[in-house]
């Protein structure tokens, strides 16, 4: 085979999201590279807005493989940067290597399942360094090989936040989600306190199957009570929010200060001293982030991202994190998946309306070698 398909996203100067499908040449390793047969790549939210901008999708129409759909006027100015320009999507997959370089490094991994991070994932082959390769045990399949980067690295980038910043737990929201369940049985490897925020009373039932101990559900009329003695309870201080809009990393803080300022007296102008932090690292209401700033004067919020955190750390820390993700790919930091869809079924509007709304408990996989 000389060519292979790969999904590229486009949007255009005249307001146009265009989906397509297209042949590429089969890439050629250089010395150091390898060659990988894509089998499984998820979707994850981070992969949404390559995929489709600002666009409105339910207004898109299919045809012939390919997907168009407008992208309102007053939405332009986010895009800017990418007009017009023909990309390509999907941040991290698995397959097997299927040609190698000539560098023993690229090699050694010949005929081996790994996990990569091309940012071309939706394509049936991909041409990485060798050095940027996961490669897993023999008993792992490339559905579970599939999700080693995304999840797995940012629990695993939480705890090391809170270790290099002095805390001793953690509180995430949207906590039902797959991240949130793989933190969950992360932190209780690990004996570290974790409060699980969720907004439904299915969502709290998953977790507690998994053995969560302290979940507050934020549709509850009693949340910030709940929250503020669940916070008494664990001591945490810092928190990972995927929200991002409205005002529940407010309530966090609210809440935080609170457990910290229960046994004040007296003048308490400034709040308690206890530096009280909430990280965003999602967005899933792109509504504006509302302060009500009832925490004293001891708190930060800021953006987080798991890339930068892996800067911090360096090559050698984040060489172990993968290994140990490696190892524990089917315990740990399994996922599961709803369905999986072809090349052509992800971009289809049928589809893109099951996964785009991210429901909780809900993940999709991509096999870019089905329906060949």
């Amino acid at each position: 085979m000389t060519t292979g398909k790969q999904v590229f996203s486009t949007i255009t100067s005249a307001g146009q999201l265009e989906l397509t499908i297209a042949d590429v040449d089969m890439p050629t390793p250089g010395p150091d590279d390898v060659v990988v047969r894509i089998d499984a790549a998820p979707i994850n939210p981070s992969d949404m807005g390559p995929l489709f901008g600002p666009a409105s999708i339910d207004q898109a129409q299919f045809d012939n493989a390919k997907l168009v759909a407008p992208v309102p006027e007053n939405r332009m100015g986010m895009v800017a940067s990418r007009l017009d320009q023909t990309l390509p999507v999907g941040n991290e997959c698995a397959g097997t290597v299927i040609a190698t370089g000539d560098s023993d490094a690229a090699k050694a991994l010949d005929g081996k399942l790994v996990s990569i991070m091309p940012g071309a994932a939706y394509a049936q082959y991909a041409c990485v360094p060798a050095a940027t390769c996961l490669a897993h045990n023999d008993t792992t399949s490339p559905q579970r090989a599939a999700s080693s980067f995304v999840n797995p690295l940012t629990a695993l980038c939480f705890l090391e936040t809170m270790r290099m910043e002095n805390h001793t737990g953690l509180l995430h929201t949207a906590a039902a989600s797959n991240l949130g369940q793989m933190l969950v049985r992360l932190c209780q490897v690990e004996d570290v306190p974790l409060v699980n925020i969720v907004r439904s009373d299915e969502q709290a039932a998953t977790l507690r199957a998994l053995g969560a101990t302290h979940i507050c559900n934020s549709a509850d009329s009693d949340f910030m009570d709940h929250l503020t003695e669940t916070l008494i309870e664990t001591g945490i201080t810092l928190g990972f929010d995927a929200i991002g809009g409205g005002k529940m990393a407010s309530d966090i803080l609210t809440a935080m200060e609170r457990a910290a300022s229960r046994n004040a007296s007296g003048l308490n102008t400034y709040g308690s001293t206890q530096l009280k932090q909430v990280y965003l690292y999602g967005s899933l209401d792109f509504s504006p982030t509302t302060l009500n700033r009832a925490y004293g004067m001891s708190w930060s919020i800021g953006g987080w991202l798991m890339p930068l955190l892996l800067a911090r750390i360096g090559n050698e820390r984040t060489g172990e994190l993968r290994q140990r993700i490696a190892n524990e790919i089917d315990t740990i930091f399994a996922s599961d998946y709803t369905a999986e869809l072809s090349l052509h079924e992800m971009i289809t509007p049928e589809a893109i309306a099951r996964y785009l709304p991210k429901k909780t408990g809900e993940k999709y996989l991509v096999n870019p070698q089905k329906d060949l």
